[in-house]
């Protein structure tokens, strides 16, 4: 008899991380109650400073992780409860990381004096500008364009907050700029519209795309967004990528390869279940499908994609023709029967308990909802050879930041016009290699985000990728030079 599914419970983490100023007696015991309330809340107990000591009370500032933001007002609302307690502040610590925002521009040169002026700006820059008119392609050498990224959103698809408007997208936007200075040295700039209309999102990134070596679409609603894509790849001369789509692609082909060689499996032999038919689901889909999987089945809330169903876009109609040979109909949990690999990238509850229990022995499990996966992870440990999540309290986890820095540095490098499919297979690639045959087990199949390796192999392997493809305008030397250089 399957076991019944269990309620889901979100771990405190650091990004519901407090700060409390607590003022209290300065005698033996007092600060142990305090931990005692908030271990009896839940909450987990961080960092504990000392700030002041004074007519017989103490002062000290106390860090705890909760789980959510009702989590932290009752830890709180339990430390007040104690007799001869007092929180003086309570400082929310991911808004206070936020304050006057994550990034800023600085210069690369120092103005001093008035003949650091005279070169940088008038007269001196004057020359640089009519070099770049009579030979557009100095702006490359002359401008940060050689390694600048636009990330343009509309706010229409915020992590999974959805339609949340410009404004408030441009927090995920700021990370996404830091992220890329940090791991790849790209420079990168956030581009919010106020508009939801694909011509005029399209109209307005052509008209800024001077400025910039690359764009990088993020947030933006399916099926808008394919359109959007589409059009910018085809009338612009410089890489456009949704991270959306294919840096999850990207990472979960890198996870696959690696999953697979430790189950021991071949590509052509497998069938893969995709539950999530949006941008991830269908752009994992296609790079499932050229990595050389044969039988695979894409899944959406009415059930499996097949070409004549009711409803389709025209994108997942296309989808449908190549996917799904067998022609099966039905729900996900029922066609994960036999399966050996889920991809989910849709949302908690997306798949059944007893529905991943039928899948094939050695069953490999990728479930990415965020912050709660389609499946919980403890609930199926023994039907499960490897689990993935996109969560970062569990092992293997599958994250965007893992391409995104890499693919557009290595494009960057190459100077590619686009980024095809040869540079993205490249890339996962890439990212499996990172992890040695010795390293290799159930739950280590995918590199930390925080190795620096990461990036710069998947840089060199895009590359070299955008080079063999025929995309790329720098010559193999020129990439060499660049990668010497940062190094």
């Amino acid at each position: 008899m399957d076991r019944p599914d269990t309620a889901f419970v979100i771990q405190p983490s650091a990004s519901y991380g407090l700060t409390l100023s607590i003022r209290l007696p300065q005698q033996p015991g007092s600060f142990a109650r305090v931990a005692a309330v908030i271990g009896g809340a839940g909450a987990i107990l961080g960092a504990i400073d000392l700030v002041s000591v004074e007519h017989g009370e103490v002062i000290r500032d106390v860090t705890v992780a909760c789980a959510d933001a009702a989590h932290g007002e009752a830890v709180v609302a339990a430390v007040r409860t104690l007799d001869g307690v007092a929180v003086e502040s309570v400082m929310d610590r991911t808004f206070k990381l936020h304050q006057g925002g994550k990034i800023e521009v600085t210069p690369k040169v120092a103005v001093k004096s008035r003949d650091d002026l005279s070169m940088a700006y008038t007269p001196g820059v004057a020359r640089v500008c009519s070099a770049i008119h009579q030979d557009p392609e100095r702006a490359w050498e002359l401008t940060t364009k050689g390694n600048m990224v636009a990330v343009v959103t509309d706010g229409t698809a915020v992590l999974g907050l959805g339609d949340i408007g410009p404004q408030a997208a441009l927090p995920v936007m700021e990370g996404k700029a830091m992220l890329f200075k940090e791991f790849a040295y790209v420079d990168a700039f956030p581009l919010c519209l106020a508009t939801k209309d694909v011509d005029e999102i399209v109209a307005f990134v052509k008209a800024a795309a001077p400025g910039f070596g690359g764009i990088n679409l993020e947030d933006i609603a399916a099926p808008r967004c394919f359109e959007i894509e589409r059009r910018l790849s085809a009338e612009l001369d410089i890489p456009v990528f949704h991270d959306d789509q294919h840096g999850t692609a990207i990472v979960v082909l890198a996870a696959l390869l690696n999953a697979l060689r430790v189950v021991g499996k071949r590509a052509d032999q497998i069938k893969v279940v995709v539950v999530g038919a949006g941008a991830a689901g269908v752009a994992s889909a296609e790079i499932i499908l050229a990595h050389g999987v044969r039988e695979l089945l894409v899944c959406d809330v009415d059930g499996v994609l097949y070409p004549d169903r009711p409803g389709l876009d025209p994108h997942r109609i296309a989808l449908a023709a190549r996917t799904n040979p067998h022609g099966a109909r039905g729900t996900a949990n029922e066609l994960l029967a036999g399966a050996d690999v889920l991809v989910g990238v849709s949302g908690p509850g997306a798949v059944s308990v007893a529905a991943v229990r039928t899948m094939a022995p050695d069953a490999i499990v990728f479930a990415m909802a965020n912050p709660v996966p389609e499946i919980q992870p403890e609930e199926v440990r023994d039907a499960a050879a490897i689990m993935a999540t996109g969560r970062s309290d569990y092992p293997n986890q599958i994250n965007n930041v893992l391409a995104f820095p890499g693919v557009f540095r290595g494009a960057l490098d190459a100077r590619a016009s686009t980024v095809n499919e040869a540079m993205k297979l490249a890339a996962a690639q890439a990212i499996a290699g990172v992890i040695a045959d010795d390293e290799l087990h159930a739950e280590y199949i995918i590199p930390s985000v925080f190795n620096r390796q990461v990036a710069e192999a998947v840089a060199a392997a895009v590359a070299e990728a955008a080079a063999d493809s025929g995309v790329a305008r720098a010559s193999r030397e020129a990439v060499e030079s660049r990668r010497a250089e940062r190094n």
